[in-house]
């Protein structure tokens, strides 16, 4: 065995003495309605081993109940209290600060129900904040009820500052590209409450029960999920299975804390013959 197979085997053994674990979804979890390499292996080591996790995504159009279900139609069953979205947390940022607020609200069920469930309810005519999240109906309508309602005084909230985010079909707008011709036309600056806020990833922290030091961050993106971990002062395992290659990490001022080929390294599991030259070559 090499001196770099045996560090990053090193590496897992101290990935693997976690006790708290909050995985990002797209590109860690999944790739578009398939699910990656090693996946299933890596939540039944999770479970045989009672450790805690957490799917943690900036996604914010499924509700937790339709992330189970999108999982079990790729075969695996996942309980809904293990997922929590930008929607969600949105949802609790805007119930402590303004209790029975309104709002104006572009996005998709998953993000509207969340706000409904703490009381937020949408207005058309003089909402208190105007809130944004990924949608496929979006319209310049919207934009324009939209910049409205912000340059009549309502805040502007952004579920999450992705500006793109991953399809079967190569990148595809995410919320920050549909909020930003508000930003634009109204000159307002978004407040974006997901990830690399560290609001939900103190969210995820107490959901789990786990101290920082004993928990780890697992996602995809350098900008998002790893800058996510650093900021909250937990480590950080950036998989290579989604957006993020090896050679990006020069562009990066920071960085991962380990790099795996995917989250099925941290099971043990090999899954197929070009993975395990990759791991071997960290």
């Amino acid at each position: 065995m090499s001196n770099k197979t045996m560090r990053v085997c090193d590496a897992i053994e101290r990935i693997g003495a976690k006790n708290g674990y909050i995985c990002d979804m797209d590109g860690v979890i999944y790739e578009g309605d398939t699910l990656l390499p090693g996946v299933r292996e890596f939540v039944e080591w999770l479970r045989a081993n009672g450790k805690k996790f957490l799917f943690l995504t900036n996604a914010s159009e499924r509700s937790p109940l339709e992330l189970r279900q999108k999982l079990l139609r790729m075969g695996l069953d996942v309980e809904e209290e293990h997922f929590y979205t930008s929607a969600l947390a949105t949802a609790k940022f805007l119930a402590g600060q303004a209790p029975g607020c309104t709002a104006y609200i572009i996005g998709a069920p998953g993000l509207q129900n969340a706000l409904y469930d703490v009381g937020i309810v949408q207005n058309d005519v003089d909402p208190d904040y105007v809130v944004i999240g990924e949608t496929r109906n979006y319209t310049y309508d919207a934009i324009l009820r939209a910049t409205i309602h912000v340059l009549n005084g309502a805040k502007l909230i952004g579920t999450n500052p992705d500006i793109t985010g991953p399809s079967e079909d190569g990148p595809i707008p995410a919320c920050k590209a549909l909020v930003a011709p508000i930003e634009i036309a109204t000159g307002r600056a978004a407040y974006y409450v997901g990830k690399p806020n560290p609001l939900m990833m103190r969210t995820g922290l107490r959901m789990l029960d786990v101290h920082s030091e004993d928990a780890v961050m697992i996602g995809d993106r350098m900008d998002t999920d790893i800058i996510a971990g650093i900021e909250t002062g937990i480590e950080t395992v950036l998989v290579l299975t989604g957006v993020t290659r090896r050679r990006d990490l020069p562009k990066f001022p920071y960085n991962p804390s380990y790099v795996l080929p995917g989250v099925g390294s941290i099971a043990g599991y090999r899954y197929h013959r070009r993975n395990d030259r990759d791991l071997s070559g960290f």
